[in-house]
């Protein structure tokens, strides 16, 4: 039996955060869902990272039996590029993100997953979370210390225990391999829904609305509606036998990208796929290539779907590189330093560094305090620039040189013209000798 995907992608930012930090691709053979952590600087990337890598798997000549391995491998290959940038970016520090990845190989899917983003299955109806949060609060209920319902309002709730990125120990993922059965409907999605919306509302709007996108439009409408705190990405797909494919309206073919990933790859994206509610429209990829000559040899030929997963995962770490340059030039740009010019102490804004021509600091302001007036062990401090996160302990460090500089010399008094002693006084007495002549006590 062959079967298909009718898949749709959509995210918002929310109403609360100033950035997306989800990102979510939905394709003819793959499914990714990733909520990045570690502040605007940091969760957006990492979860662009995590689809960079997996994009290239949305074909169909895998193996079934190479599921797992393809999705480990792309995953372990992300967490290994999330770590290597927080090490050489200080701004990186902390920056990781959760992910889920189902890939079809025909009737079967593998899934990998790690966080609290969660996958749902509804067959028949019924809703089932098919995932398990890697998270405290979850670790409570399974032990038995609380309910599922007190883990609901936990103060501890976010605390996540695994995820991809700057984390210590080693990749610790859940993986499964299922059938993709006619009928089911696959619900992925980041927990600005699972926190926002109830469950039964979740699983009464998968029935009742048939079409992936509006379905997608509408759970994020619903998590907008209840207050949308955090971002919200849904990724929803339809598993349909190839032979009920309505010929008129056939399942979407080009693969979709939402949240921080298309965000990184704006210049290259179509049209938005049209929508009703405010929610983030998916940004659908550029159309994929023509088919290479028939002329080839077969043992050359690829796939378009491996051909457009190469061109998309390449798309989005182009994208990633620029706007980690970019991110990172702008970092330097919060930072002052202490340093001299043209002989007085000066306070810089940047970093004390530049490539070439390009220089990353420019001078804010030179103050009244000469390098040679101060003493030598405050010259020294100035061997090297005084590098600080913020422009008042710049201004700390001015004002503490400053205080090192000596004292100006008090001017000796004047003679007062009445103290010309008179001829007939008499000589002066001499005072006692000091009754304690030694001077350090």
């Amino acid at each position: 039996m062959s079967v298909q995907l009718n898949y749709a992608a959509r995210s918002d930012v929310g109403l609360v955060r100033s950035t997306n930090q989800d990102s979510g691709y939905a394709g003819p053979h793959l499914l990714v869902l990733a909520d990045g952590m570690g502040g605007p600087a940091g969760g957006d990337i990492a979860s662009s990272v995590a689809v960079a890598h997996l994009a290239p798997l949305d074909d169909d000549v895998h193996p079934a039996d190479d599921l797992l391995d393809l999705l480990r491998d792309a995953v372990e290959a992300a967490h290994a590029e999330l770590s290597e940038r927080s090490r050489h970016a200080p701004e990186l520090a902390g920056l990781g993100t959760t992910c889920i990845a189902l890939l079809r190989s025909n009737n079967k899917l593998g899934m990998v997953h790690i966080g609290d983003s969660r996958a749902y299955l509804l067959r028949g109806g019924i809703l089932t979370q098919v995932t398990t949060d890697h998270t405290y609060v979850q670790h409570l209920v399974d032990t038995g210390r609380i309910t599922a319902e007190e883990a609901e309002h936990h103060p501890q709730r976010n605390m996540i225990l695994r995820a991809l990125g700057d984390t210590d120990g080693e990749v610790l993922l859940d993986e499964s391999v299922r059938e993709a059965r006619p009928g089911d409907r696959w619900l992925l999605c980041s927990d600005g829904l699972s926190g926002m919306v109830a469950r039964d509302t979740i699983e009464s709007t998968l029935n009742e609305i048939a079409d992936p996108g509006e379905c997608a439009d509408k759970l994020v409408d619903l998590a907008l509606k209840a207050g949308g705190t955090d971002n919200i990405t849904v990724v929803i797909a339809d598993v349909i036998r190839t032979e009920d494919i309505d010929r008129d309206n056939p399942p979407p073919t080009v693969p979709q990208v939402v949240g921080a990933a298309a965000t990184d790859r704006l210049a290259k994206s179509r049209a938005a796929v049209a929508g009703t509610t405010p929610a983030a429209k998916a940004a659908a990829l550029a159309p994929r290539p023509e088919h290479e000559p028939d002329d080839e040899p077969p043992a050359r030929r690829r796939s378009p779907g491996r051909i457009l997963g190469l061109v998309i995962g390449l798309a989005l770490i182009l994208g990633l590189v620029a706007g980690g340059v970019w991110a990172g030039y702008r970092w330097t740009q919060t930072q002052y330093y202490v340093a001299t010019q043209d002989g007085y102490v000066a306070i810089f804004r940047g970093i004390p560094q530049e490539i070439g021509p390009v220089h990353f600091a420019t001078l804010h302001e030179r103050t009244d305090i000469a390098v040679a007036d101060l003493p030598g062990f405050s010259q020294n401090r100035l061997d090297r620039p005084i590098t600080r996160s913020t422009l008042a302990e710049a201004e700390r460090v001015v004002e503490n040189l400053r205080e090192t500089l000596p004292p100006e010399p008090t001017p000796e008094p004047s003679a007062s013209p009445t103290a010309t002693p008179s001829p007939t006084a008499s000589p002066a007495t001499p005072l006692p000798a000091p009754a304690n002549p030694n001077p350090d006590r």
